[in-house]
């Protein structure tokens, strides 16, 4: 008795083509059906419960798998499948079929074979199997070849699907998009380069190797009054800094020092111009001999700088030329010039402010003078003295007075006797009026004009009025003197004096050009006027396309 061999049972899931693999072998699949053919009950029970050897199994299993690596589409496995029952084949699966036919060196995917399929089914006639592979055996080949793409015309179409060619138009638009961004900033580069970076490098290297040096020297110097207080300003005077007393002369002489008068003056005593027109000063920075003095001013204004600082009062000066000694030369007499301006600006406030009070006093003098002339006249045209007059003729009359009224009295006593002595009565009486005449006349001389002049009392008026604004005319007098001494007082106080704190000394290394500075700020401005012109033209282009 013989044992029958173990026979292992297993079941083959059937599986489909993947999407990936039906883009890959670029096939029409589009034109049918992608959906594999629907299996029949009897293979689906074959495929549950088929039963292999082992090394049978183990033989399909990597046939199917080289199969399934082959990336046949859901089209060429239905192909298969029909040319595999026409055979009279029984294949678990798709993919079997296909190890199935090459097993017996049949094509499943050759021309011929798929037209004779074709041409049974449409016709409706039946040839064995064996019959058809006689009689096909000697003509066609039973291995699938390999054709270049493009080559051959009986190949199936490439269709991809919708998704797949989204995702190819996408990569496209992106390749586009990155080759348009490569062009932009390729052409924005070059325009940088063109605008900006090689005039920067030009700028740069004129500064490095052309550019002569400067060498500056620094000087300051400040302006102080006589009286910190600042005399002529009244109460508020002392409450003032100097700095700020000093503010208006301080500015009036920095003015003075940026001025083409003293511009002018420098080249007449030291020569300016010549100086900048030397032959081994860079082209740039030379001034023409024949230059006029606008243009030379214009330099004069580049090399010379001056500030101010109103909280210290204080004017710093920097002159920058191609020697150093020269700088410190030209520093030294732009300082004389400024305390020279500074001497005439005190001077002219002296002047000012004692102007007045010398008119004032001149013309008090005159009114003096007249006064005093018109009370001379008027003395010698009468009495030298009317008060003193007026005064003996006043004592005069009070003893005249008293006389007349002793005799008045010795008369009454006389008119009172029984038997009055009428000699002593006459006598009396005689004297009495010659009393009363002297009386009149003594009395008469103070209030009465004489012929041709006129009274004492009219005299001694005009006298005393002449002596009034005599009086009057000595206190101005008085007065404009002592207006005279505070004006010039006060006129000294505002003495303006030009200290120099930090005197102006050559220096040994140069000062300009600083390269890296200016290149940066050359730098900065063409980017600027780039980016200016950049967006002016944007905007110009989207206004016009709008």
């Amino acid at each position: 008795m013989t044992t029958k061999p173990k026979v292992r049972k297993f079941r083959i899931r059937r599986s489909t083509p993947s999407v990936s693999a039906m883009a890959e072998t670029g096939n029409a699949a589009r034109a049918y059906d992608d959906a594999p053919p629907p299996e029949t009950a009897q293979d689906e029970a074959q495929a549950q419960t088929g039963e292999l050897a082992s090394a049978r199994e183990t033989d399909t299993a990597q046939g199917i798998d080289e199969i399934r690596r082959e990336g046949l589409t859901g089209r060429q496995l239905r192909m298969a499948r029909r040319m595999a029952q026409k055979h009279g084949l029984a294949p678990t699966s798709d993919f079997d079929a296909v190890r199935l036919l090459r097993a017996r060196g049949i094509d499943p995917f050759q021309r011929a074979n798929i037209l004779e399929l074709v041409a049974n089914k449409g016709t409706g006639t039946a040839q064995t199997a064996d019959a058809t592979d006689d009689a096909k055996a000697e003509t066609r080949v039973q291995l699938p070849q390999t054709v270049p793409a493009g080559r051959h015309p009986n190949l199936p179409a490439t269709d991809i699907s919708p998704a797949d060619r989204r995702a190819r138009e996408i990569q496209e638009i992106q390749r586009d998009i990155g080759r348009r961004r490569r062009r932009k900033l390729a052409l924005l580069f070059s325009r940088l380069m063109a605008f900006v970076i090689l005039p920067t490098v030009i700028v740069g290297y004129y500064y490095i190797a052309v550019a002569t040096p400067m060498y500056a020297t620094k000087s300051a110097f400040l302006i102080l009054s006589a009286d910190s207080g600042g005399g002529g300003r009244g109460g508020l005077g002392g409450l003032l800094p100097s700095q700020f007393a000093t503010g208006q002369d301080a500015i009036a002489t920095q003015e003075y020092l940026e001025s083409k008068d003293a511009m002018l003056r420098l080249d007449a005593d030291v020569g300016f111009r010549a100086h900048f027109s030397q032959p081994h000063i860079d082209p740039l920075q030379r001034l023409d001999p024949d230059a006029s003095n606008e243009e030379a001013y214009s330099l004069y204004r580049k090399y010379v700088k001056l500030g101010y600082d109103p909280t210290e009062g204080v004017i710093r000066m920097e002159v920058s030329t191609a020697d150093p000694a020269a700088s410190a030369e030209f520093s030294e007499h732009l300082i004389a010039y400024a305390e020279e301006r500074v001497d005439e600006l005190s001077q002219e406030k002296r002047q000012d402010a004692v102007k007045t009070a010398i008119e004032s006093l001149d013309q008090a003098k005159a009114e003096r003078r007249t006064a005093q002339e018109q009370l001379v006249s008027l003395q010698e045209g009468s009495i030298l003295d009317p008060e003193g007059e007026i005064a003996g003729i006043r004592s005069l009359v009070n003893t005249v007075e008293l006389q007349l009224q002793e005799k008045e009295l010795d008369l009454s006593i006389q008119l009172n006797n029984a038997r009055p002595n009428s000699a002593r009565v006459a006598a009396l009486r005689s004297e009495i009026d010659v009393l009363r005449a002297e009386l009149n006349r003594q009395k008469g001389r103070l209030t009465e004009a004489t012929e041709g002049e006129t009274s004492l009392a009219s005299k001694t008026a005009a006298i005393q009025m002449a002596q009034a604004d005599l009086a009057t005319a000595d206190m101005v007098l008085q007065s404009a003197l002592e207006t005279k001494r505070q004006s010039e007082v006060e006129a000294n106080k505002q003495v303006r004096y030009l200290t120099v704190s930090v005197r102006p000394l050559p220096s040994q290394d140069s000062s300009y050009p600083r390269v890296f500075e200016n290149t940066v700020l050359a730098f900065l401005i063409f980017s600027g006027i780039y980016l200016m012109i950049s967006l002016t033209a944007s905007i110009l282009r989207e206004q016009v396309s709008s």
